[in-house]
């Protein structure tokens, strides 16, 4: 238990602000400050967009930091042999990145489909940036927990908050699948009325028991 109370706080402020440590060399970079940059951007999107040209336009900048953070969950991703607790902290960090991954990689093909409306593309990205903002307050809750001046809570209080979050991050991650899958299932049953589906396959992959 003692290894979670000492080992936690150190991995994730290795995490959070780099220290040079042998086995995680990340830069001075905070997820949560990657995906509230996302929100930041997809809220700018919706308002500021008023035809698709200005929606594929202004939705660059949205990418642009994803392929950034990118690299920073992908160093994240290869970090091994770390002891229970402290992996359940990266893999709800990872997840958060798996969330911003499925509004980036499939909305940007969305933008292409001729299937959604201008105003239907702002409602969806509407709902991938709430889905990312509960994702953030998440890891807010996560960053409290193993903050080292959190000298009050015991070792089991600790491992507790871990597991709540690990398991609300995993049912957001869920829920932007599905979410995802519904709005890709829309565009097919559109197509199907114009005789159309190829269109779609080649735009989302052949995913025949995951959108319809």
């Amino acid at each position: 238990m003692k290894l979670f109370k000492i080992f936690i706080p150190a991995f994730f402020l290795c995490l959070l602000i780099g220290t040079g440590n042998a086995s995680a060399q990340w830069t001075v970079i905070d997820p949560s400050n990657i995906a509230q940059s996302i929100v930041n951007s997809s809220k700018s999107l919706v308002q500021e967009s008023t035809t698709a040209t200005n929606m594929v336009n202004n939705f660059k900048e949205t990418v642009k930091i994803y392929q950034q953070a990118k690299k920073y969950y992908d160093a994240l991703q290869s970090v091994n042999n770390l002891v229970r607790d402290a992996r359940k902290v990266q893999q709800t960090v990872l997840m958060l990145g798996d969330i911003s991954g499925y509004y980036v990689n499939n909305f940007k093909k969305m933008l292409t489909d001729p299937n959604f409306t201008s105003a239907e593309l702002s409602a969806i990205a509407s709902g991938y940036t709430r889905i990312l903002e509960e994702a953030n307050g998440v890891l807010g809750d996560l960053k409290q927990v193993v903050n080292i001046t959190t000298l009050s809570m015991t070792d089991k209080d600790r491992m507790d908050v871990v597991d709540d979050c690990y398991r609300e991050m995993k049912r957001l991650k869920n829920l932007t699948a599905y979410y995802t899958n519904k709005n890709i299932s829309v565009s097919y049953l559109r197509a199907k009325k114009k005789a159309d589906t190829q269109r779609v396959v080649s735009l989302y992959g052949d995913g025949s028991e995951k959108y319809w």
